[in-house]
């Protein structure tokens, strides 16, 4: 009998979901109204929203604790602005991470006429020390790495926390790698963007995630073709 790693499953179908005119909100994590006993955020991983914002619509958000803020566009391009003046354009294949003090805020716009854009909001906790203010980053092409992890910023160690990765990758069916945890102390979060993926003896469904605890390597595979994964690592509460 192979023994499972210590690890927690979020099931897509069970995240809390925001939905007012065009625009929905599905959250992984307890967020603004949203709160359920079981979804508490993992440590310094504390948002974990996959978003569609419909065409022309814009969507504001505030930051109650400092905190990066790390967009991920699945489908389209989205326009991002906050109160410092900062803005910039990001495309599927792209993510921008930028840095938010207490009580700050920042907006997300759709600028197509017509068409829907989807789009992950991820958060971190951040301290004192660390200061990156924003960095918008074009990832590796994940078909020309077929079956392998990438890193979202290329130049992670100069641009983000010493204690948190980001990597995504595409994976055709039985398609398989393993994952080498970066840094020491770290958990292992993965979350399915599409697909099947067997993970450390787990089967998870598209927007299905897993939280993984005191794992170095971690084995996935592909169950199913064009199946794309999103893995990151950061301080996780112990479970």
């Amino acid at each position: 009998m192979i023994k499972q790693s210590k690890g927690k499953i979020f099931l897509a179908d069970e995240r809390g979901i925001n939905e007012r005119a065009g625009f929905r909100s599905l959250r992984t994590f307890n967020f603004e109204t949203y709160f359920n006993e079981h979804k508490r955020p993992l440590g310094d991983l504390c948002v974990l929203n996959d978003d569609v914002l419909d065409s022309g619509r814009s969507v504001r958000q505030s930051v109650e604790e400092r905190s990066y803020v790390i967009l991920l566009p699945v489908v389209g391009v989205i326009s991002y602005t906050d109160l410092t003046g900062y803005s910039n354009l990001v495309a599927a294949g792209q993510s921008l991470i930028t840095l938010h003090e207490q009580g700050s805020k920042f907006e997300i716009t759709n600028p197509y006429d017509e068409e829907l854009v989807n789009f992950l909001q991820i958060w971190m906790r951040a301290d004192e020390q660390e200061g990156i203010k924003a960095f918008l980053s074009t990832y590796r092409n994940v078909n020309d790495n077929l079956n392998n992890i990438i890193p979202v910023f290329w130049d992670a160690k100069k641009t983000f926390s010493p204690f948190y990765a980001i990597s995504i990758g595409k994976f055709s069916g039985r398609g398989e790698t393993v994952y080498n945890r970066k840094y020491n102390d770290t958990g292992i979060f993965i979350y399915v963007l599409d697909g099947v993926f067997e993970v450390e003896g787990r089967l998870l469904h598209r927007r299905d995630a897993l939280a993984l605890w005191n794992r170095e390597v971690v084995e996935l595979e592909a169950l199913s073709n064009d199946a794309f994964i999103l893995v990151l690592e950061a301080h996780f509460n112990q479970p």
